[in-house]
């Protein structure tokens, strides 16, 4: 009987009722994880920003003095907010496109093949996500604010 006590595995703890304010702090999320909340987060803000984004492509496909209001948009600023500001919404958009696309397109590659879905390659894919979309939106934004 002690044999078969020594040779079982020590209980693991058991999470019923969380407690958001202990139990959340100290949970180590994976880089998967933080990929998927991000896949979510992003397609939230081009939810939200959805008429932002209707207001952009009809204003400066209408006609050449719209896209000039709409370039003024961006430079000096709208409805009392600076330029600088509305850059910041169309960058928040430009990331949640980049990224909501790219980690689309890594579920996509896991429901085809199901040999991919190992946390080996889900820690990966994570990565190359990020790897990815953070620096083409460092790239779009240099460009949005003018530095190229």
């Amino acid at each position: 009987m002690t044999e078969l006590a020594s040779t079982q595995r020590p209980k693991r703890p058991e999470f019923r009722n969380i407690n958001a304010f202990k139990d959340l702090t100290t949970y180590r999320m994976t880089p998967a994880a933080w990929v998927s909340i991000l896949h979510r987060g992003s397609g939230v803000i081009m939810f939200v920003l959805m008429p932002f984004i209707i207001w952009m492509f009809d204003t400066s496909i209408s006609s050449e003095i719209s896209f000039e209001a709409f370039k003024g948009a961006f430079n000096e600023g709208m409805l009392g907010l600076p330029g600088a500001l509305w850059k910041l919404a169309a960058l928040a958009l430009i990331w949640a496109y980049l990224h909501h696309f790219i980690a689309g397109l890594r579920h996509l590659w896991m429901d085809l093949s199901h040999d991919a879905v190992t946390k080996e390659f889900g820690k990966s894919s994570a990565f190359v996500t990020l790897a990815v979309s953070i620096p083409l939106t460092l790239v779009l934004a240099l460009k949005l604010f003018g530095i190229y």
